[in-house]
């Protein structure tokens, strides 16, 4: 019985053997696989979805790091997956966690922080203070720029773990409080489960989208 509306984020298993973070790994499954000569439906979407992100990707980067653009498709990928994997009955959503979304985050922005610092140091320090700033505001807006800088992977996680919490609870929500609806009022409720459930599919894709594309200009201010 669920005594709390967050409990259907909690793991249930035991803590020294939590089967649930196992569905993180269920990613590779969704990884289409080449077994014929010919192509399935599933391939050719896949593909036009990853040659589409690619050529979004490739506007957002320097001709010589273009090679480094497989590691955000491959972020996007990964979290997109999980986000939909967290819409069947009965799944586990490791994104509504703040410790999965965050140790993605925090490695990403640490690298590109140590990359950046120990490369590209006048770069870094040039990014400081805006363009055009007057000289009594320089030091404002240094404290200002760095403290932007470290809650940028904060701000990256807790972004998708409010968008991925809300949707599933109002998902929940709707689900639980049909038991005791009047009949005639079910088809409604049902209609408007089913456009959150769309809505939903599309703040997953959109998240995951977002995501990746953040970390992706967090690295080329490292550069």
């Amino acid at each position: 019985m669920m005594t709390n509306l967050f409990n259907i984020f909690d793991p249930s298993t035991n803590m020294y053997l939590s089967m649930n973070w196992l569905m993180m790994m269920m990613v590779l499954i969704f990884i289409p696989f080449n077994y014929w000569l010919k192509m399935s439906r599933y391939q050719i979407m896949f593909m036009l979805l990853m040659k589409m992100m690619f050529k979004e990707f490739k506007l957002l980067i320097l001709n010589k790091y273009i090679s480094n653009i497989i590691i955000f498709i491959s972020l996007m990928m990964m979290i997109l997956f999980m986000n939909l994997l967290g819409l069947f009955p009965y799944n586990f959503t490791s994104t509504s966690h703040l410790t999965v979304n965050l140790s993605l985050s925090l490695t990403l922005w640490m690298s590109f922080i140590m990359f950046g610092w120990s490369m590209n140091m006048n770069n870094m320090l040039i990014h400081l203070i805006p363009l055009n700033t007057p000289m009594f505001l320089m030091n404002f807006m240094v404290m200002i720029e760095l403290i932007s800088n470290i809650i940028r992977p904060w701000t990256l996680s807790i972004r998708l773990t409010a968008n991925m919490l809300a949707g599933h609870l109002l998902l929940s929500l709707m689900g639980s409080s049909m038991n005791n609806m009047f009949w005639m009022i079910l088809p409604l409720m049902i209609i408007i489960q089913n456009m959150l459930f769309i809505l939903e599919i599309s703040v997953s894709m959109i998240q995951s989208y977002v995501f990746s594309i953040l970390s992706l200009l967090y690295f080329n201010e490292s550069n």
